[in-house]
Protein backbone atom coordinates (compact mmCIF):
# COMPACT_ATOMS: atom_id res chain seq x y z
CA UNK A 1 0.00 0.00 0.00
CA UNK A 2 1.11 3.52 -1.07
CA UNK A 3 -0.13 6.27 0.96
CA UNK A 4 -1.42 9.98 -0.33
CA UNK A 5 2.13 11.51 -1.40
CA UNK A 6 3.06 8.39 -2.88
CA UNK A 7 0.64 8.45 -5.50
CA UNK A 8 1.16 12.34 -5.70
CA UNK A 9 4.85 11.59 -5.99
CA UNK A 10 4.07 9.17 -8.82
CA UNK A 11 1.91 10.97 -10.93
CA UNK A 12 3.21 14.65 -10.75
CA UNK A 13 7.17 13.15 -11.20
CA UNK A 14 8.37 14.11 -8.07
CA UNK A 15 12.26 12.90 -6.29
CA UNK A 16 11.15 9.57 -5.11
CA UNK A 17 9.05 8.71 -8.05
CA UNK A 18 11.14 5.71 -8.36
CA UNK A 19 10.74 5.04 -4.39
CA UNK A 20 7.21 4.08 -4.78
CA UNK A 21 6.71 3.32 -8.52
CA UNK A 22 7.52 -0.61 -7.94
CA UNK A 23 4.68 -0.83 -5.38
CA UNK A 24 2.57 0.80 -7.59
CA UNK A 25 2.59 -1.25 -10.31
CA UNK A 26 2.50 -4.70 -8.38
CA UNK A 27 -1.04 -4.40 -9.05
CA UNK A 28 -1.79 -8.00 -8.18
CA UNK A 29 -0.84 -6.89 -4.34
CA UNK A 30 -1.67 -3.17 -4.53
CA UNK A 31 -4.88 -1.79 -2.14
CA UNK A 32 -5.51 1.79 -1.80
CA UNK A 33 -7.47 3.38 1.08
CA UNK A 34 -10.61 5.84 -0.22
CA UNK A 35 -9.46 8.72 1.83
CA UNK A 36 -6.27 8.34 -0.67
CA UNK A 37 -8.27 8.91 -3.35
CA UNK A 38 -9.81 11.93 -2.04
CA UNK A 39 -6.39 12.99 -0.98
CA UNK A 40 -4.64 12.61 -4.41
CA UNK A 41 -7.46 13.78 -6.39
CA UNK A 42 -8.05 17.12 -4.53
CA UNK A 43 -4.50 18.22 -5.02
CA UNK A 44 -4.22 17.45 -8.44
CA UNK A 45 -7.60 18.75 -9.27
CA UNK A 46 -6.49 22.11 -7.40
CA UNK A 47 -3.00 21.65 -9.89
CA UNK A 48 -4.05 21.08 -13.21
CA UNK A 49 -7.80 21.08 -13.64
CA UNK A 50 -10.61 17.95 -13.98
CA UNK A 51 -9.58 15.95 -16.53
CA UNK A 52 -6.29 15.24 -15.22
CA UNK A 53 -7.72 14.66 -11.61
CA UNK A 54 -10.72 12.02 -13.32
CA UNK A 55 -7.32 10.80 -15.28
CA UNK A 56 -5.76 10.09 -11.77
CA UNK A 57 -9.31 8.71 -10.26
CA UNK A 58 -9.50 5.95 -12.88
CA UNK A 59 -5.94 4.69 -12.23
CA UNK A 60 -5.86 4.61 -8.57
CA UNK A 61 -9.46 2.73 -8.92
CA UNK A 62 -8.33 -0.11 -11.38
CA UNK A 63 -6.98 -1.49 -8.48
CA UNK A 64 -8.43 -2.76 -5.33
CA UNK A 65 -9.64 0.66 -3.27
CA UNK A 66 -10.50 -0.46 0.96
CA UNK A 67 -12.11 1.61 3.62
CA UNK A 68 -12.64 1.18 6.91
CA UNK A 69 -15.84 -0.21 8.89
CA UNK A 70 -17.00 1.49 12.24
CA UNK A 71 -13.99 -0.72 14.41
CA UNK A 72 -11.25 0.52 12.19
CA UNK A 73 -12.42 3.81 12.27
CA UNK A 74 -12.34 3.18 15.99
CA UNK A 75 -8.83 1.80 15.74
CA UNK A 76 -7.78 4.59 13.30
CA UNK A 77 -8.73 7.06 16.25
CA UNK A 78 -7.13 4.88 18.89
CA UNK A 79 -3.64 5.15 17.05
CA UNK A 80 -4.28 9.00 16.15
CA UNK A 81 -4.02 9.43 20.22
CA UNK A 82 -1.17 6.97 20.81
CA UNK A 83 1.03 8.07 17.45
CA UNK A 84 -0.32 11.72 17.49
CA UNK A 85 -1.06 11.25 13.79
CA UNK A 86 -3.39 13.83 11.57
CA UNK A 87 -7.01 12.15 11.27
CA UNK A 88 -5.78 10.51 7.04
CA UNK A 89 -2.83 9.45 7.98
CA UNK A 90 -4.35 7.43 10.69
CA UNK A 91 -7.04 6.42 8.43
CA UNK A 92 -4.41 5.27 5.88
CA UNK A 93 -1.74 3.42 8.69
CA UNK A 94 -4.73 1.56 9.88
CA UNK A 95 -6.22 0.24 6.66
CA UNK A 96 -2.95 -1.09 6.04
CA UNK A 97 -3.13 -2.78 9.68
CA UNK A 98 -6.34 -4.10 8.72
CA UNK A 99 -5.25 -5.69 5.71
CA UNK A 100 -1.61 -6.93 7.09
CA UNK A 101 0.02 -4.93 3.80
CA UNK A 102 2.98 -2.82 4.31
CA UNK A 103 2.46 1.24 4.33
CA UNK A 104 5.43 3.00 1.81
CA UNK A 105 5.60 6.20 2.54
CA UNK A 106 7.88 9.79 2.82
CA UNK A 107 5.65 10.77 5.57
CA UNK A 108 7.95 11.74 8.71
CA UNK A 109 4.83 10.91 10.77
CA UNK A 110 4.18 7.26 10.27
CA UNK A 111 8.09 6.54 9.71
CA UNK A 112 8.38 5.01 13.72
CA UNK A 113 5.02 3.04 13.09
CA UNK A 114 5.25 -0.90 12.41
CA UNK A 115 5.00 -2.14 8.94
CA UNK A 116 5.91 1.20 7.55
CA UNK A 117 8.88 1.45 4.93
CA UNK A 118 10.04 4.93 4.90
CA UNK A 119 11.93 7.12 2.31
CA UNK A 120 12.66 10.57 3.67
CA UNK A 121 11.05 13.38 1.78
CA UNK A 122 13.33 15.10 -0.67
CA UNK A 123 13.13 18.86 -0.91
CA UNK A 124 11.64 18.90 -4.46
CA UNK A 125 9.43 16.58 -3.46
CA UNK A 126 5.68 17.06 -4.54
CA UNK A 127 3.31 15.39 -1.82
Amino acid sequence: MVDSCGWLEHFLDGSNRAFFTPVLKDTSKLIVPSVSVYEVCRRVLMLYGVQQADMVRRAMTSVTVVQLDATGMYQAALASKEYQLHMADAIIWQTAQSHAATLYTQDAGLQRLPGVVYQAKSTNTVG
